[in-house]
């Protein structure tokens, strides 16, 4: 297919058919679940997850593409071509007809994050099977002692468990990117449980504020003498950096404060 690539769009197309197989296998889906995906691009992914029998609703921005993707005959698709950052999820997808919804997308690599944002707020996303740069994959799934992990590590980590399906080359796109990919896997997960998420939030971004500062320095405003009490419950105290804590260590700081 010839095509011109918009940079501007962060257009990197998926060419290997190995790697498409893998990402659609990892998709566990049927006749009463949804898939949705983000950036279909010239349909690749797409022409595999039809046949998965599910229904499959696709944002695609490029309008130039839209000769190409109409060449997928399904009664079961729906193609909208509009930014996904700009719609309400609400208007074209009702949750309440599907047991599952599943997100897929191979993603620009300047807007991940605020496309996972975006599924996230939308609250009813069961699973995401996403292809992210090398580097913020390694940040999602990190854990704590290490230096990738940070208060975006542990938002996502509390609501999903996340799991690499396989690393892709950056020779798998067309036109070849400057860096390798991962595609990961977020499964909601209900395993934690807060007393004011607001709380808990707050708590972890002040405590990644200045992220080589230790948390009596990130913590200033708040009662130091109780973060301590409850930390030394732990074996740690305030001399430890937001990084030497786990999501349990939060939660049970959150919950106390």
């Amino acid at each position: 297919m010839k095509f011109n690539y918009k940079k501007s769009l962060g257009q990197n197309f998926l060419m290997d058919k190995n790697k498409i197989k893998q990402i659609v296998d990892a998709i566990d889906v049927n006749e009463k679940d949804l898939i949705v995906e983000i950036g279909p691009g010239a349909g690749a992914i797409t022409r595999e997850i039809i046949k998965k029998n599910s229904d499959v609703i696709c944002f695609e921005i490029d309008t130039r593409l839209e000769k190409k993707l109409s060449e997928i005959k399904s009664s079961k698709i729906n193609i909208v071509y509009k930014d996904f950052l700009k719609i309400n999820l609400y208007d074209y997808i009702d949750y309440s007809k599907y047991n599952k919804i599943v997100f897929v997308g191979n993603l620009p690599y300047y807007i991940t994050t605020a496309i996972i944002n975006k599924i996230i707020e939308y609250n009813h996303a069961d699973e995401i099977i996403i292809m992210v740069q090398k580097e913020v994959a390694e940040r999602f799934m990190a854990k704590p002692n290490s230096k990738k992990y940070n208060s975006l590590s542990i938002f996502l980590q509390y609501q999903f468990d996340i799991k690499k399906v396989c690393d892709v080359s950056k020779n798998c796109f067309e036109p070849i990117p400057k860096v390798d990919s991962i595609v990961i896997k977020f499964i909601k997960n209900n395993k934690y449980k807060v007393n004011n998420e607001e709380v808990f939030y707050k708590l972890i971004k002040d405590s990644f504020r200045q992220k080589r500062k230790n948390l009596r320095n990130n913590l200033k405003t708040y009662d130091l003498n109780k973060i301590e009490k409850i930390l030394n419950q732990i074996n740690k105290d305030l001399t430890f950096r937001a990084e030497n804590l786990s999501i349990e260590d939060f939660i049970l700081i959150s919950n106390d404060i």
